[in-house]
């Protein structure tokens, strides 16, 4: 199942219409609300993710209610949210708008990833529609997980059907979670098959995210073989990105480097960098910056070298890197990483440097670190004025004692 950024839907009901009652058009769902592009990522994420907590909690309305914003922002996942408000009004009790959305599906997004679960969806709906929808609340579906836990211990080969069963029915994305995570702790070829299934996209992207995490999270070879072989064979970047991180999570340094050094998509070999980095492959990182000759793939490289904490190649490339871009980057990085190591180094730097785009980079990176000690005595000794006020308008914004005290001193001149 989905969840994530997505977008599309806005109900107009009119004043006095009982929303019980009220029919929820699909065309309804297809409004698209105007918003700063720059912020309708985020609140598409924001809206979509609270949906899904509603459904987690069994809150039906307020699962209608964020979805249909988060649909409104008409985003990359506007059918996954189409299918979930579908699926929390039949929760709700109104199969009729349920039905109404769902029949319009298929046409919409031809190529939706949620076509199938849609149709099943509405398929399930079809026969009990108008009559009262059966019910089950978050206790219930805790104890059949309970249930099915227990069984995967005693009984694992009565417990794999029903676990498949709950993966690819109408349960809720809590229960499917958690019985994928019984399944991702089977030793059983056949639970390994239907958790293979999953992370291959076939009970839909959601449960394919969660159990790549999972196959992650739990390593092996045989986990490492079926991630390369999904990474291979798969023609999605956000799927392969996953994979990555998967990788990182299991451990798997070479195969995340392999993808760095080859992959022929930059977004990928950014996101295997980045990993790297994340693993704290500092050696592998430095090697590969040395070999680097795009500045825009040095720069993720430099980043992933920060993340790693490798504070030493930072430095060195602060103070050596040819390119004046490059080197304010490390510079800045420097300015948030180890202030007892790079704190000293910054102000070497500055007091060796000419160019005083470096030099106003040293005494930003200075302040990121709330080094007041090394920006007043730069202060107290700097000749030139420009240089000087710098450096004293940064200490003018610190909240810190030995900053107030220069600015003190400064005032009793």
């Amino acid at each position: 199942m989905k969840r994530g950024a997505l977008g599309l839907l806005v109900l107009a009901l009119s004043a006095g219409f009982a929303p019980a009652a009220a029919a929820l058009s699909f065309e309804a769902l297809l409004v698209p609300e105007a918003a700063d592009p720059d912020d309708r990522a985020a609140r598409e994420t924001q809206m979509y993710d609270r949906g899904t907590r509603a459904l987690d909690d069994g809150e039906w309305e307020e699962a209608v209610r964020s979805f249909r914003k988060a649909a409104e922002m008409g985003g990359a996942r506007a059918d996954g949210a189409t299918y979930w408000v579908a699926y929390a009004l039949n929760r709700q009790g109104r199969p009729d708008a349920a039905l109404e959305i769902l029949r319009g599906f298929a046409s919409k997004y031809p190529k939706s990833t949620w076509r199938k679960e849609a149709r099943a969806l509405e398929l399930e709906i079809q026969p009990g529609s108008g009559r009262t929808v059966l019910r089950e609340d978050g206790n219930d579906e805790d104890l059949k997980l309970m249930a099915l836990n227990s069984l995967m211990n005693t009984d694992p080969e009565r417990a794999l059907p029903l676990l498949e069963k709950v993966l690819n029915g109408s349960a809720s994305p809590k229960l499917k979670e958690r019985a994928l995570f019984v399944l991702a702790q089977s030793s059983s070829p056949r639970g390994r098959d239907i958790l293979a299934s999953a992370a291959r996209g076939r009970s839909g992207p959601d449960l394919q995210e969660k159990a790549i995490h999972y196959l992650g999270v739990f390593g092996g070879k045989g986990n490492a073989q079926l991630l390369s072989e999904i990474y291979d064979s798969s023609t999605s970047n956000e799927v392969k990105e996953r994979v990555l991180h998967a990788f990182m999570v299991s451990g798997n340094r070479e195969r995340v480097l392999a993808a760095a050094r080859n992959e022929k998509s930059p977004a990928l070999r950014s996101a295997a960098v980045h990993q790297l980095g994340v693993m704290g492959a500092r050696t592998e990182l430095w090697q590969m910056y040395r070999a680097e000759s795009a500045e825009s793939v040095k720069d993720s490289i430099l980043q992933a070298m920060f993340i790693a904490g490798d504070v030493d190649h930072v430095l060195e490339l602060a103070r050596t890197e040819p390119s004046p871009a490059l080197r304010r980057a490390a510079i800045h990085r420097l300015g948030l990483m180890d202030h007892g190591h790079a704190g000293p180094a910054l102000l070497s730097i500055y007091q060796g440097e000419k160019d005083p785009e470096v030099r106003k980079a040293v005494l930003q990176g200075l302040f990121l670190q709330n080094n007041a000690h090394a920006l007043v005595e730069i202060a107290r000794t700097e000749k030139d004025p420009r240089m000087k006020a710098e450096a004293v308008s940064k200490l003018s914004i610190m909240h810190n004692k030995e900053a107030t005290d220069y600015m003190l001193e400064i005032l009793n001149r």
